[in-house]
């Protein structure tokens, strides 16, 4: 099942960016994907990325075998390892990830630990990613109202 978040609706007819919830199994499987690699996929590809489940080990390992065996067809290309984290921030409920917080407090928005933990696995990782230092964060502020955290 697809799950796109109103934030990411700019760009997920065209899939030109490449969705939380691919990069979410990017980072579970632990390969480092660019996005010159994304765009040399065609439609079919890139739905098949989107469609594959990557939550089993078996699964996991499945994942990164396909997705390095299309960066290399479409590409040439052998795409670099990621570390994976064996307890991953976003599936920590107990304990907001501080990147989050500073972003929440820089825009002057509360989170409560009990919103952190009501929230998916995949929204937690949208925060996270979202609120890195590395990363484009204007979806932030969208993504904590779409989640239901900021009540406009």
């Amino acid at each position: 099942m697809w799950q796109f978040f109103e934030f990411e609706s700019d760009f997920v007819a065209s899939l030109r960016c490449i969705p939380m919830q691919v990069r979410y199994k990017l980072d579970t499987c632990g390969v480092k994907l660019k996005l010159q690699h994304w765009h040399s996929f065609s439609e079919l590809q890139r739905h098949l990325l989107i469609d594959l489940s990557c939550e089993t080990d078996a699964e996991v390992i499945a994942y990164r075998e396909k997705l390095r065996s299309l960066v290399w067809e479409t590409c040439q290309d052998c795409p670099k390892d990621l570390p994976i984290d064996q307890v991953p921030a976003w599936m920590q409920v107990n304990i907001i990830p501080e990147s989050v917080l500073a972003h929440t407090q820089e825009l002057n928005v509360a989170i409560a630990l009990s919103q952190w933990q009501s929230l998916t696995s995949l929204q937690r990782f949208a925060l996270i990613k979202l609120s890195t230092s590395n990363h484009e964060n204007n979806n932030f502020l969208p993504a904590l109202t779409e989640f239901g955290i900021l009540i406009k």
